[in-house]
């Protein structure tokens, strides 16, 4: 005959207690995965955000280049701009037609006003001339809105403001 006692004794207070420790593993491990994921969709909003403010700078060097290449214009006021969210339209295509320096400033906001649209969400843009004259002093504001904290939020607006000073 042969002997059994070299198996444990399970009681019937042991019954099922690896399947609770099994349960309370995955309930660990599905807490720590939705964490993870949390946090890897606040790193990407930041991000974004990072790289919409970028883009700000980006587009304020743009319009202030474009500025300094057309002096005349600029110390004219022809680079003024009101605060707007719509691109204006260019009466001249400067692209394909030989403009003078007040065609090339309309040209320059219409494809800086295309550019800011298309880059920044629910944006809108400003040109002041604060100085008026040679040389002439130019705000440029650029603002949008980004991170919406909850579902009913509509985000938070953000900007960037750059000064440029154009003397012919």
């Amino acid at each position: 005959m042969r002997s059994h006692s070299h198996l444990p004794v399970i009681s019937a207070s042991q019954r099922g207690f690896s399947m609770l420790e099994v349960l309370i593993t995955l309930v660990i491990i599905a807490t720590a995965l939705l964490g993870t994921a949390g946090l890897q969709m606040y790193a990407l909003r930041t991000g974004q955000s990072g790289q919409f403010r970028t883009q700000a700078v980006f587009l304020a060097s743009d319009i202030s280049e474009r500025m300094e290449v057309n002096k005349v214009a600029a110390v004219a006021g022809n680079y003024a701009l009101a605060l707007t969210s719509v691109p204006s339209v260019a009466a001249t295509n400067c692209a394909t037609t030989v403009c003078n320096s007040t065609d090339l400033a309309s040209w320059d906001l219409s494809q800086w006003g295309i550019a800011i649209g298309s880059l920044l969400p629910q944006a809108t843009w400003q040109i002041t001339q604060t100085t008026a004259g040679n040389p002439s002093t130019y705000s440029i504001v650029i603002n949008w809105t980004d991170r919406s904290s909850n579902k009913t939020s509509h985000g938070e607006t953000f900007s960037y403001t750059a000064t440029r000073t154009i003397s012919n």
